[in-house]
């Protein structure tokens, strides 16, 4: 997940972090958890990859955007997906993200997730070098640090798919207005879609917007409802 910053802030910073519940990762200015206090992986399946219909939907050079790298853990989960769908080549990732984790805390909070460690050490490796953009078996990274409201208009590619991972919309409303919708759907290829945990009327109505088909599914766990977009036209 991401948290804005200031204007004066063009790169990353390391976010200040508190571990709670035996090693979640709890942004403290926003008091919110980088993934699920039940099943972190399992969250990510069900709202980014099922909410995007993957891996159902790879395809050679398929893209996935983010907004909102944090441990690094949906990247993890889409790679480990798209290994499984033997599509070849290899899956375009590009996240936006404002605070940087330290790496030795990105390792700690992927211990919890056996399966997803077990295929990161190359990524843990790569960002331990500093590394923002790296490739591994089957994955093109590239981590564009900085407050995606002031990167993201200038960024050159588009996304068939987007995971929206900010965090709060109640904590973090600016990563969720309706500016940034629009830029999403502006930087979506045609047909393209965007799923994330949150159903905010203020972010479905954003969406809409921008000019996405806007649908609230059952959510993860404790999570009433998701949010699920279909690109129709660039608003």
């Amino acid at each position: 997940m991401q948290r804005v910053l200031g204007d004066d802030m063009a790169e990353g910073q390391r976010p200040e972090i508190e571990w709670r519940d035996g090693g979640v990762p709890v942004a403290t200015r926003f008091d919110d958890p980088y993934f699920s206090l039940g099943d972190g992986l399992a969250e990510t399946r069900h709202v980014f990859l099922a909410g995007n219909d993957l891996p159902g939907r790879f395809r050679p050079g398929f893209h996935i955007a983010e907004l909102g790298f944090g441990t690094g853990l949906n990247m993890l989960a889409a790679l480990i997906a798209w290994r499984g769908a033997d599509v070849g080549g290899a899956l375009r990732y590009t996240s936006f993200e404002a605070f940087p984790m330290a790496p030795g805390d990105v390792a700690t909070a992927l211990d919890a997730f056996p399966e997803a460690r077990a295929v990161a050490e190359p990524f843990l490796e790569a960002w331990a070098r500093g590394d923002r953009r790296f490739a591994i078996d089957g994955i093109e990274v590239e981590v564009i640090l900085g407050d995606a409201r002031a990167t993201l208009p200038g960024w050159g590619g588009q996304a068939d798919a987007w995971f929206l991972d900010g965090f709060s919309p109640a904590k973090n409303p600016e990563l969720w207005g309706a500016e940034l919708m629009a830029e999403v759907a502006r930087h979506t290829a045609p047909g393209g879609s965007a799923a994330t945990y949150t159903a905010a009327g203020f972010v479905r109505r954003g969406l809409a917007a921008a000019g996405f088909a806007v649908e609230r599914r059952p959510g993860f766990g404790r999570k009433r409802h998701m949010t699920v977009a279909r690109l129709e036209h660039s608003g």
